[in-house]
């Protein structure tokens, strides 16, 4: 009997040796997979997520005036294998070190995380279009200090295709330039 209150007082004086949980805070660890989440001020809409989510947990439906898309996530469904936040090109996916999944079964289809991103129109062509995120153009666009980063991502692919194309214009010679051995007028070869 005299092991045994020395074990108690002992335990006492320390106080608890397992987490505080649920009462309080608990231990998390850094690489934890929790809930996938978006980040609806940079993703694009592409579709890469929906495509490689093992569950079938993501879900992108455009709007019905194609003025934008709602892009749905639904938690109960999500396997946690992380291959959204893998493969989004401008990183909009990321899980959370959030554990808290345990809920009723009436729930179940509360689970679920969504936004609706409307289309911005194209600052040149004005049509409807989702700007590149501030920092992709940023990192596209470092190397050439002529480009203002902020101007070319508010451009539809289009009209960014037809800027480039202007920057990068070369100068072909004029037709009274060019000598006439040098003319090119058929795409076959001849034989000599």
């Amino acid at each position: 009997m005299a092991g045994f209150l020395k074990v108690l007082f002992r335990n006492l004086l320390e106080g608890p040796s397992t987490d505080p949980f649920p009462l309080g805070e608990t231990f998390t660890p850094a690489r934890l997979r929790g809930r996938a989440k978006v980040d609806p001020t940079i993703c694009m809409g592409c579709g890469v997520c929906r495509h490689v989510c093992a569950a079938g947990a993501i879900n992108i439906t455009h709007l019905p005036d194609d003025s934008g898309y709602t892009i749905t996530i639904w938690q109960n469904s999500c396997c946690l294998c992380a291959s959204c936040r893998h493969y989004c090109p401008t990183g909009a996916m990321s899980i959370s070190d959030d554990w808290h999944s345990a809920h009723p079964e009436k729930e179940k289809f509360d689970r679920l995380e969504q936004h609706t991103i409307k289309y911005e129109p194209c600052a040149h062509c004005g049509t409807l279009m989702r700007p590149i995120p501030a920092h992709l153009a940023q990192r596209l666009y470092a190397k050439n200090p002529d480009i203002d980063p902020e101007l070319i991502r508010h451009l539809c692919p289009k009209c960014r295709q037809i800027e480039d194309a202007k920057r990068n214009a070369c100068l072909l010679p004029s037709p009274s330039e060019e000598k006439p051995e040098e003319r090119v007028t058929s795409a076959t070869p001849t034989k000599e």
